[in-house]
């Protein structure tokens, strides 16, 4: 459905730091720039930061969320602990465990250095 999200950012190296930290958790490498841009690829999409090209600052959605796929809930903890250990803050409930309409899923949601809502979901095979 999706061929690409991309997020806008403040300062550019200070998310390249936290963005290579938390993805590196999920065996992607290193954002790679283009311009005034870093994009991280994995075989299923594309993910890129960028600074706003009209030059305005960057502000995040409210009521938005940027969701990556975890294999398990170990790999959903690494994602939480390495994206608060480079700059990202928790919110929401502790990383665990939840049971919703489509069944239980292990979340962990936390904010990027610019507010963006950031969740790690491990949906555990049926």
């Amino acid at each position: 459905m999706f061929s690409h999200v991309m997020l806008g950012v403040n300062d550019l190296e200070v998310s390249k730091k936290f963005y290579d930290a938390l993805l590196g958790t999920l065996g992607i490498g290193p954002g790679v720039a283009n311009k005034s841009r870093y994009f991280y690829r994995s075989r299923t999409g594309l993910f890129g930061i960028t600074t706003p090209i009209n030059g305005e600052p960057a502000t995040h959605g409210n009521g938005s969320t940027i969701g990556f796929a975890t294999q398990s809930p170990e790999q959903t903890d690494a994602f939480h602990a390495a994206g608060v250990a480079n700059g990202g803050t928790t919110c929401e409930d502790p990383p665990g465990w939840r049971e919703g309409a489509s069944g239980a899923l292990y979340l962990a949601y936390l904010r990027d250095p610019d507010g963006n809502k950031i969740c790690a979901l491990h949906r555990p095979a049926k």
